[in-house]
């Protein structure tokens, strides 16, 4: 008599170390799995609303005694971040324990911009009060509570007019700032070492190049964006657009590449090789965009709006893929990515600096290894049914505040008009008498060099 019994070896069932991978026993016949794509897109749908339901990126917020004005992250040290408020008052800001270090005193007048030395120990700020100060940045103590102190400045540059930006040079003791003129100043000389002028009555914003730290660009009162280098001492080229640029922000990643923040509601990024065009127009606020700054990954960049928003760009996408408001927030004036492409710091005229994660729904804090799994899981899953309709529509809806979302629906409406009106013009009309430009080239009204 044959009795059939079934006979399994222990040793290919089991994990001879708890290191070792599990087995996993699965026929992946297709003829088994018949609804295998079908549970795939159930699971991809529930993941796309888990991901808006546990969106909030919100963390916490700063208190200053004034309108933010200038913020700066530290190059060296994550958790340290300098703001400067209206009132003159510069804050050292522990961010991990939301508390202050220091109070840096000594500006009568509105802090214009402030930037931290490439070593993290020291910064520069400067104001309408026509000075520039050296401060000391101390590092935060593992001790708890309180620790907020007044400090004064070491060393005092003085100006021959109000200064309306600045930036420190990412490989020496030098820094620039922006005025009637740009100005190059050294740590050890109370004069500017060298100056430079191209046709615009005041200069608003500018920044060093962090991959080619002698190259900086400029933003003027003159609507031009020009290029300079410390090297030849001579200017490179100059952009002249139609409307005024606020501020400049270089891709840390890809060394010609920068993006400018532009009053007419729209960041446009360009090639420092080729400024006839716009590589790409990031659109969606509704007011003058007045800050940008890019992640350190150089792949996205953070805008702060006049509209009272703040929006998260990749760097070669068109419409944002964050916005970030609150109730009480009012115009931006600044804003900043970490040190690590984690969070964000945006600062208002509602006196707050306030943190906000870069990704909305990430989950804080440290996780198991199959909590990451299932994030990573979920995350693959929404990106390979990305294109269908309710997995689209869900995973880029975001709710606006009536103001912006009616603001944003007039501009459309303005649009649409002025394209009918364009094209009835060139159907009306001699065939090649219409010239059309596109929308990277529209903005662009000289070129100079």
């Amino acid at each position: 008599m044959k009795v059939k019994v079934i006979n399994r070896n222990e040793e290919e069932y089991t994990r001879e170390r708890s290191q070792d991978l599990r087995k996993v026993h699965k026929n992946l016949d297709p003829n088994l799995h018949p609804f295998e794509k079908a549970v795939e897109y159930t699971r991809a749908l529930n993941a796309a609303k888990l991901d808006r339901v546990f969106a909030k990126p919100f963390l916490a917020s700063l208190p200053h005694d004034d309108g933010i004005t200038c913020l700066s992250r530290n190059p060296r040290r994550l958790n340290s971040l300098v703001s400067g408020c209206a009132d003159g008052e510069l804050r050292i800001w522990d961010v991990a324990a939301q508390r202050p270090l220091r109070n840096l005193l000594g500006h009568t007048s509105e802090v214009k911009g402030v930037s931290i030395t490439q070593d993290g120990d020291a910064c520069v700020s400067c104001s309408t009060d026509c000075t520039v100060k050296l401060w000391k940045v101390p590092f935060a103590p593992d001790e708890a509570g309180p620790l907020l102190q007044n400090d004064r400045p070491v060393f005092e540059f003085r100006g021959k007019g109000a200064f309306r930006g600045i930036d420190h040079h990412w490989g020496r003791n030098s820094f620039a700032t922006a005025g009637p003129q740009v100005d190059i100043w050294d740590h050890e000389r109370s004069e500017p070492v060298n100056s430079f002028t191209w046709g615009a009555d005041s200069i608003m914003s500018v920044r060093f190049n962090p991959a080619e730290a002698d190259v900086m660009a400029t933003a003027g009162s003159d609507r031009g964006i020009a290029l300079y280098d410390l090297r030849t001492s001579t200017p490179i080229r100059k952009l002249i657009m139609q409307t005024k640029t606020n501020s400049i922000a270089w891709n840390p990643m890809e060394a010609f590449n920068f993006t400018a923040a532009n009053e007419d509601c729209c960041l446009y990024t360009y090639d420092m090789r080729k400024l006839q065009s716009a590589t790409c127009v990031h659109k969606d606020f509704v007011s003058a965009v007045m800050d940008v700054d890019y992640s350190p990954t150089g792949r996205e960049f953070v805008a702060g709006s006049y509209d009272r928003s703040v929006r998260i760009f990749s760097h070669n996408g068109g419409h944002s893929k964050e916005v970030y408001h609150t109730k009480r927030m009012q115009r931006i004036f600044a804003v900043r990515f970490s040190g690590d492409g984690s969070y964000v710091f945006s600062g208002s005229d509602d006196m707050n600096v306030r943190l906000w994660k870069a990704q909305s729904s990430v989950q804080m804090g440290t996780l198991l290894p199959r909590e990451r799994q299932k994030h990573e899981y979920q995350q693959a899953l929404v990106e390979r049914y990305k294109h269908l309709p309710d997995v689209k529509r869900i995973s880029r809806h975001r709710h606006l505040p009536t103001p912006i979302y009616k603001a944003a629906k007039l501009r459309r409406t303005m649009t649409e008009a002025d394209n009918k009106k364009q094209h009835n013009r060139i159907a009306h009309s001699a065939p090649g008498s219409v010239k059309v430009k596109s929308a990277r080239k529209k903005k662009v009204v000289a070129e100079l060099e």
